[in-house]
């Protein structure tokens, strides 16, 4: 039996732990990406997400992008790049999205309080007096953008983990005159 304590002891602490696995790296689920969709959340380990939202289109043919962080009490995350780049579908970089506001507020207090800070915060922290806390980050990109693009969020290291977010695929639907996520 001695022998082998070694290997149950592994096996016991592999079987603990949840495997994660992420679901849908790549937004467009087909090459076309015809399908609006309003919101585009993805989970990562430990209860935190990330969900992209519809963009703004600006008059110059820009886009503005929000995103929202959200993170468990007593959960942390850091950012492995502080940029947010803008690419052809699965292909060459066309710009890096310029950060506009970064806020965040636990999900338990009046809307009216946050924090905001200036750029890419380097480290998300969930607030102890709330269940939850949101970071929002809105982004925008001033020059025109073509018809179908990708924007993907720095990665994120939770607990010293490196997690890679999901691309999120947006394109120009005329029927709406705007930018929009698209499947």
């Amino acid at each position: 039996m001695r022998r082998f304590a070694p290997l149950l002891a592994l096996l016991s602490v592999t079987a603990c732990g949840d495997r994660y696995e992420p679901v849908q790296l790549y937004m467009a689920k087909t090459p076309e990406c015809k399908d609006y969709v309003e919101t585009s959340r993805f989970d990562l380990p430990g209860g935190i997400t990330v969900t992209a939202t519809s963009p703004s289109t600006l008059p110059g043919g820009g886009a503005e992008f929000g995103f929202v962080y959200l993170l468990p009490r007593g959960a942390m995350a850091q950012f492995a790049t502080l940029t947010y780049p803008v690419t052809q579908p699965k292909g060459a970089r066309i710009a890096n999205a310029q950060v506009v506001t970064f806020y965040s507020r636990g999900t338990d207090t009046r809307p009216e309080i946050v924090d905001s800070i200036e750029g890419v915060p380097k480290l998300l922290a969930a607030v102890a007096n709330s269940d939850h806390t949101q970071w929002r980050a809105r982004l925008r990109v001033p020059a025109k953008l073509p018809e179908r693009f990708d924007l993907t969020p720095p990665a994120l290291y939770i607990d010293g983990d490196r997690y890679r977010l999901r691309t999120f695929t947006y394109r120009y639907f005329a029927d709406r005159k705007a930018y929009g996520l698209c499947q």
